[in-house]
């Protein structure tokens, strides 16, 4: 298999359901079946026990799993219409050793953590061509003795984000620490703030914010929405180098991958242009 144009590094993981049973979970699995689907060839660094199985979801996606004696595991739990999240497991850290030296060189990057297990110096391990992005949601999340999920102010940015080309985030990810976000401007040469049905807003140091409206959806399963939306920007900011371009294309890649349940129907790029054909925010 040729070496990835598309690299995703963070954790595969397990979520379990109120059932009993497992799904793949984990921001790598959206991303990276969103840019398979979207032409490119994709690998996944990522690290899970050796039990985990490579599913028929992630065909023809290279996978480099770092050894572990854990896969990282999440369960949610709904109380009055909001999600409590606890991590039972977490499997081995990621670091810039455990890029393979063939990927180093790959056209687009994205980093995306669930439970803080991309090290900081795996920002730096690819060359200057190379558009590297962050998702940061797992560096902005802590657990307690009962696994429990909250949100934690990400104190790493200053020494991860100007290294970056990308930085991509939701209003859900910023949390109480909304603040932070001018912090994170000033940090990134461009950051995409993903804002549900209202779309996205683009922040580039010295110049005016710049909004893309949502495309019409008919949302039925918004899981992995800022994923899709990750893939497809960073897919056309690479071709372009054109942000309202970039941000029109990831809106419309979230917007159908919202269409429908679960990672495998994330959509190709032919239904993205349709999209964008079709509809003109």
């Amino acid at each position: 298999m040729s070496a990835p144009d598309f690299v995703v590094i963070g954790h595969l993981t397990r979520d379990a359901q109120s059932d009993g049973a497992h799904t793949l979970g984990g921001a790598v699995t959206f991303a990276a079946i969103a840019a398979r689907n979207l032409g490119y060839r994709v690998g996944i660094l990522t690290s899970a026990a050796d039990d985990f199985p490579e599913p028929e979801l992630l065909r023809d996606i290279e996978i480099v799993r770092v050894p572990s004696h854990t896969t990282t595991t999440f369960r949610n739990e709904y109380v009055d219409q909001k999600r409590h999240q606890h991590v039972h497991d977490v499997a081995q850290s990621l670091t810039a050793q455990d890029v393979p030296g063939e990927w180093r060189h790959a056209k687009i990057v994205l980093l995306g953590p669930v439970a803080n297990e991309v090290e900081a110096d795996v920002v730096c391990a690819f060359s200057d061509e190379t558009l590297v992005a962050i998702s940061p949601q797992g560096w902005m999340r802590q657990w307690d003795e009962t696994g429990r999920v909250k949100p934690r102010a990400w104190t790493e940015a200053p020494d991860i984000l100007p290294h970056a080309n990308v930085l991509i985030l939701s209003e859900e990810d910023l949390g109480k620490y909304k603040e932070r976000l001018s912090s994170y401007v000033a940090l990134a040469p461009m950051v995409a703030l993903t804002q549900g049905q209202h779309g996205c807003t683009i922040y580039r140091q010295h110049e005016r914010p710049l909004h893309v409206p949502a495309f019409p959806a008919n949302a039925i399963d918004p899981t992995g929405a800022g994923d899709s939306f990750a893939a497809g920007f960073l897919i056309r900011l690479y071709e372009t180098n054109d942000p309202l371009q970039a941000a029109r294309f990831g809106n419309a890649t979230a917007s159908l991958a919202i269409e429908s349940i679960g990672a495998a129907t994330m959509p190709t790029r032919a239904q993205v242009e349709a999209r964008l054909t079709l509809a003109h925010p």
